[in-house]
């Protein structure tokens, strides 16, 4: 059921998208640039993580500048292997999002686990436990564009460069100091709703506070937390479809085609990502719509203005979310 929204809740959920205030009093920051107080700020708040509007409130971090690795799984299961699959990747701590969609290759994971462990052998493990078909890893070799943004508002088109395109962040992991490593520990939670939420976690690392935050800003600024943001449900908004493009470009294209699909609003991930014997599709982009239709229409414009073939890709609609989270990444 989609929730009614005023031009507040509107104008906040864009915000709180895009870039959480790192601040001492980020609700009262966010009051001044909405004109509200901050007590309203954090009722509305609580009112959309209610409605399920609002998921949670955290860091997105750079999971391979952190020490770990990270892949898509695609399984090939039949109708009675879904529920079973369902239960063991819904409890997986690795798995941030899961989704059935609608190919022979039904069932589609992300995966992460530090660089150290042996990646295929957890796979291999749950393959074994589920029993699929078949199964495809397929890590990315370049990202695009990464960091779905939903525009609520639609006068306040402030979908940021500053959070979905990272090109500009590191695939290499980062030397972390044990300060670096704590932060990121203690900033791995759902904010609390109150008025200096940083507090509690600057007090638990027996830390000043200005420090605290002051770090927090130096992990962003140096790549290792890629934003500090609301994750919200797009569905209770009235986007209602997703679907993954799979396009089979040759390698010397890809990195052009690439830029050109990460240029449009509509694509919150763009990926090269590694082919396979039974999956020759190396693009992949993901889009958000109110219908199937929009997202074909989505998908049919970009694949005409960069020049694919219409007719040469796949379009996978999701059709039921198992999971959708933020993983949360000891280090």
């Amino acid at each position: 059921m989609e929730v009614k929204l005023d031009n507040i809740d509107r104008k906040l959920l864009n915000i709180i998208q895009v870039m959480f205030p790192l601040s001492r009093e980020p609700f009262s920051a966010l009051g001044q640039q909405l004109d509200v107080s901050s007590e309203e700020v954090i009722h509305r708040i609580e009112k959309l993580k209610a409605e399920g509007i609002i998921r949670l409130i955290g860091p997105v971090l750079n999971a391979r500048s952190i020490g770990y690795q990270t892949t898509l799984v695609a399984m090939k299961l039949t109708a009675e292997r879904l529920n079973k699959a369902a239960q063991i990747i819904s409890t997986h701590p690795g798995v941030s999002h899961c989704y059935e969609r609608d190919n022979d290759f039904n069932f589609w994971f992300t995966l992460a686990m530090p660089v150290e462990n042996d990646m295929e052998g957890e796979l291999q493990r749950l393959d074994g436990l589920i029993k699929a078909e078949a199964t495809l890893n397929l890590p990315a070799v370049k990202v695009f564009k990464i960091g779905a943004y939903f525009n609520i508002h639609e006068d306040d088109w402030s979908a940021p460069n500053s959070g979905t395109d990272h090109n500009s962040f590191t695939n290499k992991e980062l030397r972390l100091s044990s300060t670096d490593r704590a932060v990121i520990n203690e900033l791995q939670q759902d904010l609390s709703l109150i008025e200096k939420p940083f507090d509690i976690m600057s007090m638990h690392l027996s830390m000043d506070i200005d420090k605290f935050i002051s770090h927090c800003q130096s992990l962003l600024q140096c790549g290792v937390m890629r934003r500090f943001s609301a994750s919200i449900n797009h569905q209770g908004l009235g986007f209602k479809a997703n679907a993954m493009a799979c396009w089979k470009v040759p390698s010397e294209m890809v990195k052009t085609t690439g830029k050109k699909i990460a240029a449009f609003q509509e694509i919150s991930h763009c990926y090269e990502r590694r082919a396979s014997p039974l999956w020759p599709y190396n693009l992949y982009a993901v889009m958000h719509a109110g219908t199937k239709e929009a997202c074909a229409s989505i998908a049919d414009k970009v694949s005409s203005e960069s020049g694919l073939d219409k007719n040469g890709f796949v379009l996978l609609f999701s059709t039921k979310e198992v999971k959708k989270t933020r993983v949360r990444y000891p280090v």
